[in-house]
């Protein structure tokens, strides 16, 4: 079928004697010889399993597409692991992962360990998984019911080997549904979600509802980032409103939630990405890499503070 995911199996003792499809498990699994879980219980053992090591698990999301999700996810990651971070990025957009792109690895296919787990692709000092690796053809639409999109994104999550990470930002696709549902519902303690916008009144209204999905999800929200906001004319310096102006700030302030920042239009952000080659990297003294660092900043002090207060929290009897 078209957008064919490749899932690993091999004969065990699932439940009802079905094949097993979760190998990368029994390796890390001190209780195979005696395992009684079905599918379900495999899925949520293993992402647990693997995001217990995992230190920060950011959300990155929007209610609507073309707002630079996916650069916003890829930049804020780079200046992240420029901090000394061990980062990792979950490109979770099952319809256009775009991520494998941004960072050069486009065509790249993932590897699979002496222990039966998914390797991630490494690039800029980041381990990223995406769609793209597993696909038999990249240029394949995804024509999926949802039960095969949980087997997708169970892979990723729990299959793939992240290991040791301070960080790691899953790129949720655009809006509600049932990939970001399942995602929120299978990843445990997430430490916030950063809400990416443009200035524009359309995609501010699709906005607060990603505020309200996280606040019913009980997600803390790290606040609201607005892409794509102004531009510099590189001809006669002029400032220009392309999509208006301070939009995703009043958004944030009528929500109650954090504004994390305004990050420029900028043509060469487009070419850095299209080349294959992260711009908070390349272009680090530039306005617009600035706003990705200042923004990562706030995401490393909301998490800090959160994971604290998680530590420092008296237990309830």
């Amino acid at each position: 079928m078209p957008g064919e995911l490749k899932v690993i199996q091999h004969p065990g003792s699932g439940s009802g004697g079905d094949a097993c499809t979760y190998m990368w498990a029994c390796a890390i699994c001190d209780e195979n010889e005696t395992c009684q879980k079905d599918k379900e219980g495999h899925s949520r053992w293993l992402v647990a399993k693997r995001m217990e090591r995992i230190e920060h698990k950011v959300l990155i999301m929007s209610n609507k597409g073309g707002v630079g999700k996916s650069t916003v996810t890829t930049n804020l990651a780079v200046s992240l692991a420029l901090k000394g971070y061990e980062v990792g990025i979950c490109d979770m957009d099952i319809h256009g992962p775009n991520i494998p792109k941004m960072v050069g690895a486009e065509g790249q296919k993932l590897k699979i360990s002496t222990t039966g787990g998914i390797i991630p692709h490494q690039a800029y000092n980041l381990k990223i998984a995406s769609m793209s690796f597993l696909l038999q053809n990249s240029d394949d639409p995804i024509i999926w019911r949802d039960a095969y999109k949980y087997e997708f994104i169970n892979q990723l999550l729990g299959g793939v080997e992240w290991n040791d990470l301070n960080f790691l930002l899953v790129d949720l696709p655009p809006g509600t549904g049932n990939e970001s549902v399942t995602t929120i519902d299978l990843i445990p303690n997430v430490s916030g979600v950063v809400i990416v916008t443009t200035p524009q009144e359309v995609a501010l209204l699709d906005s607060r509802k990603s505020v309200s999905f996280a606040k019913d999800s009980e997600i803390p929200i790290i606040g609201i980032v607005e892409n794509m906001s102004g531009l510099d004319c590189p001809h006669c310096g002029q400032h220009i409103e392309v999509f208006r102006k301070g939009g995703g700030e009043t958004s944030a302030a009528d929500m109650g939630v954090p504004f994390l920042g305004r990050i420029p239009l900028d043509p060469e952000v487009v070419t850095q990405s299209d080349a294959g080659e992260p711009f908070a990297m390349f272009y680090s003294d530039t306005p617009t890499a600035e706003a990705f660092h200042s923004i990562a900043n706030k995401v490393d002090q909301f998490c800090k503070k959160s994971g604290s207060l998680l530590r420092i929290a008296p237990k309830r009897h």
